[in-house]
C-alpha cells in the first residue's frame, strides 16, 4: 500500500480506537435524535401550531393563503450528510500542538465515520482559495478513507494567494446539494463578508450546523516582545511591539469586536453553531454537539435556543 493511502487508515485507525471507543455509550444511544431532521421527504401540509419549528413554514403558501402554515416531512431511514470544509490559508494555523485545519479534518472523519458506520451517505467539498474538490455523498469505510485522502492533499503549489470568500463555497453548496440533507460547515469564517445571506438561503434548504475553528492566539496576544506578524492569505507583513499593553487591548478589542459580528452573522443566518478550538479534546468536542443537538430537539418542544457552545 502506498504511503498516501497508509497515512489515511493509520489516521482513522487511530481515531476509531481512542475516540470512538471512549464514546461508546455516551454519544451511539441518542444516534437518531442526533441526526433527525435530515433526509426528509415532503409529506404534507398543515396550518402552523404553536411550538412548530418556523424553519418549516412554508412561505409560500403562507403568503398566498394569509395564514402561516408548515411542510411536514417523511423521515428517511437513511441520512444524507455534507461537509463543506473550508481549507483555506489561515486554517493551517495553531498556536499549539495542533492547526485549526488539523483539528478540522479529524472532527469531520469522525463525524463521517459515525454516520457511515450506520449505512448514510457522506459527501466533502473542499475549498482551498476556490472550490477544488467535490466528492458525492457515499457510505462506508473505504469512502471516509477517500474524504480523509483528499483532505490531507497538498494545496497547489503555484496557485496565487487569494483572500477567502465563503460565498464561493455556499453558492456550489446551493448549486449542488439538491435534496435536503445535514450540512456541516467547518471554517474559522475568516472570510471577505457577504457569505452570512448566503448561509442563510442554503439554511432554509438544509439542517446547517457551523464548525466554527479557532485558536486562542487570534484572541489575545502574550507578551512576546517585538515579532512579524504575517497575513496568512495575503502575504502582507507588520512589525508589532507585543510588549506595548495599549497595543494588546486593542488588539484584544478587535477581536472581540470580530467575534461578536460573527457570532450575530451566524445567529441570523439560522445555524446552529458549535465553537471548536485547536486544544479541543476531540471526544468532548463531540459530546458538545450532541449537547447542542439535544437542545435542538427541546427547541422544537418549546425552550430556548442556545446560539453556539463553546469550551472552557
Amino acid at each position: 500500500m502506498s504511503t498516501s493511502l497508509r497515512k489515511p487508515e493509520a489516521i482513522l485507525q487511530r481515531l476509531e480506537w481512542t475516540v470512538l471507543r471512549r464514546l461508546d455509550g455516551q454519544l451511539f444511544g441518542d444516534y437518531r435524535t442526533l441526526f433527525r431532521g435530515a433526509g426528509l421527504d415532503l409529506a404534507d401540509l398543515r396550518e402552523y401550531q404553536y411550538h412548530d419549528d418556523v424553519r418549516h413554514i412554508d412561505w409560500n403558501v403562507t403568503a398566498r393563503l394569509q395564514t402561516p402554515y408548515v411542510r411536514e416531512y417523511h423521515e428517511d431511514r437513511e441520512i444524507a450528510a455534507w461537509f463543506l470544509l473550508d481549507l483555506s490559508a489561515s486554517v493551517d494555523f495553531g498556536s499549539h500542538t495542533r492547526s485549526k485545519q488539523a483539528v478540522a479534518g479529524e472532527f469531520v472523519t469522525l463525524l463521517a465515520r459515525v454516520l457511515t458506520k450506520r449505512g448514510n451517505r457522506v459527501g466533502l467539498m473542499i475549498y482551498r482559495g476556490g472550490v477544488d474538490t467535490v466528492i458525492p455523498p457515499g457510505s462506508g469505510r473505504r469512502h471516509v478513507l477517500l474524504l480523509l485522502n483528499r483532505m490531507l492533499a497538498p494545496p497547489k503549489t503555484n496557485a496565487p494567494a487569494v483572500e477567502t470568500d465563503l460565498r464561493e463555497l455556499f453558492g456550489v453548496a446551493l448549486r449542488a446539494v439538491r435534496r435536503r440533507a445535514m450540512v456541516f460547515v467547518a471554517s474559522d469564517f475568516i472570510s471577505v463578508p457577504g457569505w452570512a445571506p448566503m448561509l442563510a438561503r442554503l439554511a432554509q434548504r438544509h439542517e446547517i450546523v457551523a464548525i466554527r475553528l479557532y485558536d486562542a492566539l487570534e484572541s489575545e496576544l502574550p507578551d512576546l516582545g517585538g515579532m512579524l506578524m504575517q497575513d496568512a492569505e495575503t502575504g502582507e507583513q507588520l512589525w508589532v511591539d507585543t510588549h506595548d499593553a495599549g497595543f494588546r487591548r486593542r488588539f484584544a478589542a478587535a477581536a472581540a469586536q470580530r467575534e461578536a459580528n460573527l457570532r450575530a452573522a451566524l445567529r441570523n443566518a439560522g445555524v446552529d453553531t458549535l465553537e471548536l478550538s485547536t486544544d479541543e479534546d476531540l471526544a468532548e468536542a463531540v459530546l458538545r454537539f450532541a449537547e447542542l443537538r439535544k437542545r435542538r430537539g427541546q427547541i422544537a418542544a418549546g425552550g430556548r435556543m442556545p446560539t453556539h457552545l463553546r469550551s472552557h
